[in-house]
């Protein structure tokens, strides 16, 4: 039993390592594969000896636990708000108060993610609870839901009898736009933004569920900072990440506030740069003794203001609201815009989701409307202007027919959208191809929905599988299809039969089976064969894969045309066996940021480069950026490089590392 004991306990500081290496330094040192399995190994020893289970032991990060409810929880501290200031006046008369006691002061600018925040007890270094904001006074303990998030030690680096840390809870906007996705698909209501799903992941009563949802934690305070004798606000971050957190790197001291305006301006404009939402900057006089002294009103420190950026929202006509019909049947109404730009493009289409955000915002064809960038990605309407309305707007109604197949159209109880009730509705079949054929998944270049269209009507292929015995003689006959095109196409097919398990699998357009749950399936079970004789009991043991996930792979694979559509790949000759990189790891541990436009390759493909080769590719410059990429017009990411010395490499250069 020792052995067993001693095995568990080097499994957790290895998983936890990894975890701080990858969260708190972001400097990754296992590959998904080597972690995943570090962590089934140590799930199946807990399993056969349960007595062992440590509360710090990483597996409780896959959630699984289901409350009833969240008991209040008193905080040790009340947990104040800040003052707002929302122009560069109200950073000055806040810069005259704190320099109406101290003549000489130092200001740390902290990015001001858009989250909640989150308040973390440890005893004797191992993490107790966790707890929402709450009233301010009192929030609800979340303590199970706080332990799937990988960016929160459940054990500290350094030993401490007792700490009270606070962060923030988010949701990345990769994370967003995924669930929002999903829920798409499943005719669920959508989150409005990032902010708002973090706060309904962190608050789930069963715990699965917010593990499937990845969010992330920046700390940035700890209680009683000079009882650890940490002096300054930079003091505490720099001992947070030596404990293990997450700690956001995107801050700034300076000694001016003209210094902290001119800031705050350029932030506004990078805002979108980020893998997250920020919704402002957080200036914080920097020694802890002045903050002490500076105190507190009644609900605000004195010695932090949160500097708000204005809301970029712009007004814009819909012109019409037409309907698209999505793979799994789901008819969403999208509205056709007059052209405008907002938050770094522009932007001609906004989805209007379902009938009920419709009505609730009152939206008619013909309206003046404001829209906005939910998770500064997704353009939406945020409410129609009435008082503009000159009695020629029109009502929109969902049809009862489906606009693709003149099927009946229905809305399941419970569920936010309408469905088409066809199987064979064109529509699904054409979106599922489009799916099919897309980079993520396998990958056929040539085939646009244009071509796809073409080869539908034309009665060449019925499903995606047909696309492996089309004939050079019948593509040229195609309109716009020359010869050269024909053979390119027929190229690129016979490439993607090697694209191996993973990209097929997200290929099948499962429905919930995102990209990574397609990747992680792959890894779990090897071949096609294997996947499919898996039950939805066995498939929701696999970390990631939820109730509602498991439940629709094991009924795709129960269903008589799976079968046919997989015996038509296989006779085609499509791998479906996982596969394994073997390229030389040159960039591995490496952060690489790819910035403006490439004269030889796309920004994605730039991207799956370095990942293939051990790299990381990130989103925004930081310090620990290895070195940024940079094409034509390259903007702020290439100033940020600049100004923090990271190295730059031109395209060139960045293929000459290449082996």
């Amino acid at each position: 039993m020792s052995d067993v004991a001693q095995r568990i306990r080097a499994l957790i500081q290895q998983i936890e390592e990894a975890n701080y290496q990858y969260h708190g330094l972001d400097q990754p040192t296992l590959s998904d594969a080597e972690y995943d399995a570090l962590m089934q190994e140590l799930i199946s020893l807990e399993k056969d000896h349960p007595e062992l289970l440590a509360p710090d032991s990483p597996s409780q990060r896959v959630g699984g636990v289901i409350s009833k409810k969240f008991p209040e929880v008193r905080h040790a501290e009340a947990l104040l708000s800040l003052d707002n200031a929302f122009n560069a006046g109200d950073l000055r008369e806040f810069d005259r108060r704190v320099r109406s006691v101290f003549a000489k002061v130092e200001y740390v600018v902290e990015l001001k993610i858009d989250g909640l925040t989150v308040a973390l007890t440890y005893e004797d270094g191992v993490l107790m609870r966790g707890a929402t904001r709450g009233s301010g006074e009192v929030g609800e303990e979340i303590t199970t839901n706080v332990k799937t998030i990988s960016a929160i030690p459940l054990r500290l680096r350094q030993f401490a009898p007792r700490l009270d840390v606070r962060g923030e809870g988010y949701m990345p906007k990769a994370s967003f736009l995924r669930l929002n996705q999903d829920r798409e698909e499943a005719g669920q209501a959508l989150f409005a933004n990032p902010r708002n799903a973090a706060a309904g992941s962190l608050r789930q009563l069963d715990s699965k569920i917010t593990a499937q949802r990845k969010l992330g934690y920046f700390a940035y305070q700890v209680l009683l900072p000079q009882e650890m004798g940490l002096a300054s606000q930079t003091a505490v971050l720099d001992y947070l990440k030596a404990l293990g957190f997450s700690v956001n790197p995107e801050y700034e001291i300076f000694a001016e506030i003209e210094e902290v305006i001119r800031y705050c301006e350029e932030m506004a404009e990078t805002r979108h740069s980020f893998p997250y939402d920020i919704d402002g900057l957080v200036i914080k006089v920097n020694d802890i003794a002045q903050q002490q002294e500076l105190g507190f009103t009644a609900k605000s420190p004195r010695w932090a203001i949160a500097f708000k950026f204005p809301a970029e929202q712009v007004e814009t006509i819909i012109e019409d609201i037409v309907i698209r019909v999505g793979r799994t049947g789901v008819l969403t109404p999208t509205a056709n815009l007059t052209p405008v730009f907002v938050a770094g493009s522009t932007v001609g289409r906004a989805t209007l989701h379902n009938i009920d955000n419709i009505q609730a915002k009152d939206i008619r064809i013909g309206d003046h409307v404001l829209i906005q960038k939910a998770g500064d990605v997704i353009p939406e309407v945020v409410k129609s202007l009435p008082e503009k309305r000159t009695g020629e707007e029109r009502v929109f109604t969902m049809p009862e027919l489906c606009p693709e197949c003149q099927s009946p159209v229905i809305r399941e109880e419970g569920e936010a959208a309408h469905r088409c009730t066809s199987i064979t509705c064109p529509a699904q079949q054409r979106e599922a191809i489009i799916h099919f054929v897309s980079r993520d998944a396998m990958n056929i270049d040539g085939l646009g929905p244009a071509v796809i269209y073409q080869l539908l009507e034309a009665g060449l292929i019925k499903d995606a599988a047909d696309l492996y015995s089309l004939e050079f003689d019948a593509l040229v006959e195609l309109e716009r299809m020359g010869k050269k095109s024909a053979e390119n196409l027929l190229n690129a097919i016979v490439q993607s039969k090697e694209r191996g398990l993973a990209p097929l699998i997200f290929g099948l357009g499962i429905r919930h089976v995102g990209e990574k749950a397609g990747k992680i399936l792959a890894q779990k079970y090897g071949t096609m064969d294997e996947l499919a004789k898996a039950s939805s009991e066995e498939l929701q043991g696999i970390p990631d894969i939820g109730p509602a996930m498991a439940q629709s792979i094991a009924r795709f694979f129960q269903q008589e045309s799976t079968h046919s559509f997989l015996a038509k790949l296989r006779q085609a000759g499509v791998d479906m066996t996982a596969q394994r990189s073997t390229k030389a790891q040159v960039f591995a541990g490496m952060s690489i940021v790819v910035t403006g436009s490439l004269e030889h390759w796309d920004r994605q493909f730039a991207e799956q480069l370095i990942e293939e080769h051990g790299g990381k590719a990130a989103s925004s410059v930081s310090k620990k950026t290895a070195f940024v990429v940079a094409g034509e017009k390259a903007g702020s990411k290439l100033t940020k490089a600049k100004e923090l010395g990271i190295p730059v490499l031109t395209e060139e250069e960045f293929a000459k590392l290449l082996p």
